[in-house]
């Protein structure tokens, strides 16, 4: 059986799903009783887990054939990497009192760098807080998740316009979380020893203008995509760090010959954030 951290993200779903497709047993793990009531019906163990508690997230992991898991993301904290340095502790501490032979982590493209790439740091530390943690370990470096533009689709559909920080020509990974998800399943049931990184990314790279046509035409009227500086003031700092590191090239794949690409249209991808 594996245990699927997150299931109310959509990279945590898409990884359960995928290995209830396969004929795993899955236990997903909730913060809550009523978020694992879709899953029961999927005929998914559920346990309700107390993730900053590593005795509680301990006691989940138990037994367990193997973990997808990753933190949470802290946007609203005060101090995101800090917050997320807490979540950190308790999930190495739970995995090694749990004695999991088989851990597949969430990372990302860019996490190989100790910094400059804004949230992406708190993955870099993960990384090597986490490399020995268990006898099989999966470093899936994801590539920036096409969800993500789903925060703008409100102002795309008031105003016209997508806006990017960055060049809005410029083609570069990007992946949705159904493709993460497949991967992760896989990574799961590969089980290698040792650590390891697998690198993911969408179908092909696609640019803001890639991505504003596909809405268009999701969304029934004209997006287009616009640019925007990456130091505007609109921007949380982190975020504009990330896309700044962007700019910068820090975001490329460390083994680009062995990326493992997914399956799925962008069109397909964006479809359910409309």
């Amino acid at each position: 059986m594996f245990a699927v951290m997150q299931v109310a993200h959509r990279v945590g779903a898409a990884t359960a799903e995928a290995l209830l497709k396969r004929g795993q047993k899955v236990r997903v793990l909730v913060t809550e009783e009523a978020a694992g009531e879709r899953w029961l019906g999927r005929h998914a163990e559920v346990r309700v887990v107390d993730a900053a508690n590593e005795t509680s997230l301990a006691a989940a992991l138990e037994g367990m054939s193997g973990a997808f898991l990753m933190l949470p993301s802290e946007k609203g904290a005060e101090d995101p990497l800090a917050a997320q340095g807490v979540a950190l502790s308790a999930l190495v501490h739970a995995v090694k009192q749990a004695k999991l032979k088989r851990l597949v982590f969430l990372s990302a493209v860019g996490a190989q760098h100790p910094s400059g790439t804004g949230p992406l740091v708190g993955l870099h530390r993960a990384e090597k807080a986490l490399s020995a943690a268990a006898p099989s370990v999966t470093f899936l470096r994801a590539a920036l998740f096409l969800e993500r533009w789903a925060d703008q689709l409100l102002d795309a559909l008031d105003t016209g316009e997508l806006r990017h920080a960055g060049h809005v020509h410029l083609k570069y990974a990007q992946v949705g979380a159904h493709d993460v998800g497949e991967a992760a399943a896989q990574a799961l049931e590969e089980g290698t020893s040792g650590t390891r990184v697998v690198e993911v990314a969408g179908k092909e790279n696609w640019s803001a203008e890639d991505v504003a046509a596909a809405l268009s035409s999701l969304l029934g009227q004209p997006i287009k995509a616009v640019e925007r500086s990456a130091a505007s003031p609109e921007l949380p700092p982190l975020e504009a760090e990330l896309y700044q590191g962007l700019a910068r090239g820090l975001l490329q794949f460390a083994h680009a010959h062995e990326v493992r690409r997914g399956g799925t249209s962008l069109f397909d991808a964006l479809r359910p954030l409309v």
